[in-house]
């Protein structure tokens, strides 16, 4: 019995050993079978990755699904997607921004910050989306825009440093703006205006509010209001004020070589503890007296040592007899004797006058009036303006502002003379030269000269004056006077100075 028992035994195991091969052989099977389809599965995926990648290689434009800020370029290239984004992105920073503050509004650009949008960034982001990795991650990526959609951000620019120029220029506007205190110089006198509490604006508040309303595109109401806090006025200084209007008094000086002639400075000062202790009681003004200290020396009492050549001399004889008419005469020499212009400075002779009259010391003498001979206060001062016309056209100076007399003169030639109305008509010329220059004017013993001094330059032209007469009859004579300049003896231009015309007496 154990015999038989045990050769079954046997004859299972073997059976047994048969199946598990059998069993083995058909996983064995499977395994393969299963390897064969996934190995023909990635070749298909590949075959079909690369015909999809080989396909949108050439594909030029933007894959499908993309957008940028909401504003769909699927299908376009580059340079449509760039039109498109920036037509609608212009139309939106159009719009202006209305800035509020109670009943005060201002608008406002987008421009004005500097606010620009980086649409080139941005359209080049959409276009990179499925081209920019291996050949599985751009297929991924073409795949999922289409299924999920992607929207593409966009950045932009501004000008943070502009905040601060918007603030200056809104915060005066405003109804309840802080007022620094002010002052202003009227009649030897500096008007101080009292600050006052008010309203400034929240600049990083404001900028941030601006943006915020630039491009968010679902607000079609583009009011901000502005923010702001109560700030109180800047409490007066009085010493650094002292510092910014003090002037230490100087003379008038020059130096030789170089040439050069520095004008008198006038002093301007205010007593400090006058004004710290006047300051201790508001007041919505305050009334400083300014102190002003002439110098020892002022310009024109530089000594004609410093202008040591005689650029021009001329002189016209008067009647002596002519108490009146010599009186005039000689004021208006003295009012223009010693007088210094610098290089560019132009002279006016109404100006260096001033009023001609009776308080001034001016007598009544004849005068050209409305075309008749008539006795007027100042009468003859035009021979002294005429006096320099001529020493400043010898002296080869610009002359800005000259008419002639509606009479030809007793004391020069038609063409020659230069006339003066106070209020209306005026004689001016410039220093055109190199170094400054001084006038030196003397009516005496019946001859009114005026000299003009400086310095040499190293082109000194001889000027000569011709006035001709081209039209004469009973009622009018008119005149043409050429300027002629000569170096070393030889002509170098011609011009027509003037074209004048006279009445007969």
């Amino acid at each position: 019995m154990l015999a038989t028992e045990e050769i079954k035994t046997n004859e299972e195991v073997e059976e047994i050993k048969k199946n598990n091969e059998f069993e083995s052989k058909k996983k064995t099977n499977k395994i393969i079978v299963v390897v064969i389809i996934v190995v023909i599965l990635m070749m298909l995926m590949g075959i079909f990755s690369t015909a999809f990648a080989l396909i949108n290689l050439t594909n030029t434009k933007i894959v499908q699904g993309i957008s940028i800020r909401g504003i769909n370029v699927s299908g376009l290239t580059k340079e449509e997607a760039t039109k498109k984004i920036d037509t609608i992105l212009n139309n939106e920073l159009a719009q202006e921004i209305i800035l509020k503050h109670g009943e005060f509004t201002i608008s406002l650009k987008p421009e004005q910050i500097g606010f620009k949008y980086n649409i080139e960034e941005a359209v080049n982001n959409a276009y990179l989306i499925g081209r920019k990795g291996n050949i599985l991650e751009n297929n991924y990526k073409i795949i999922d825009s289409f299924m999920n959609k992607i929207d593409i951000p966009i950045t932009y620019t501004y000008n943070d440093g502009v905040k601060d120029e918007i603030a200056l220029e809104i915060e005066p506007q405003l109804p309840d703006a802080l007022k620094q205190a002010s002052y202003y110089i009227e009649n030897n006198n500096i008007i101080i205006i009292s600050g006052k509490e008010g309203s400034v604006i929240k600049r990083d508040e404001l900028i941030t509010l601006l943006l915020d309303a630039i491009t968010d595109k679902n607000n079609t109401n583009k009011t901000i209001e502005i923010p702001t806090e109560i700030a109180q006025p800047s409490l007066i200084d009085v010493d650094a004020f002292h510092d910014m209007i003090y002037v230490e008094p100087k003379d008038a000086y020059y130096t030789k070589e170089p040439f050069i002639v520095y004008p008198e400075v006038i002093g301007i000062d205010f007593n400090v503890d006058e004004v710290k202790q006047m300051l201790q009681e508001y007041q919505e003004t305050y009334t400083i007296k300014l102190k002003y200290t002439t110098p020892a020396v002022t310009k024109n009492q530089i000594g004609t040592e410093a202008f040591p050549d005689l650029l021009a001399s001329f002189s016209t004889k008067y009647k002596a007899s002519d108490r009146d008419r010599t009186t005039n005469l000689k004021l208006a020499s003295n009012k223009i004797n010693g007088v210094l212009l610098m290089p560019g400075e132009e002279f006016s002779y109404n100006q260096t006058l001033g009023p001609r009259t009776a308080s001034a010391g001016y007598k009544s003498a004849k005068i050209f009036s409305n075309g008749e001979v008539i006795d007027g206060i100042g009468g003859g001062i035009c021979q002294i303006s005429s006096t320099l016309y001529n020493a400043v056209l010898y002296a080869n100076l610009e002359i800005t502002d000259r008419r002639n007399h509606q009479f030809v003169t007793s004391y020069l030639k038609a063409g020659l003379d230069a006339t003066v109305i106070y209020g209306s008509q005026d004689f001016k010329f410039k220093n055109s030269r190199k170094y400054p220059i001084k006038i030196i004017s003397n009516v005496s013993n019946g001859v009114a000269k005026i000299d003009i001094f400086g310095v040499k330059e190293d082109v000194e032209y001889e000027v000569k004056l011709e006035p001709v007469v081209v039209q004469s009859n009973s009622t009018s004579i008119k005149t043409v006077t050429y300027k002629y300049r000569y170096l070393n003896g030889n002509l170098v231009d011609k011009v027509v100075l003037s074209r004048d015309t006279y009445k007969r007496h």
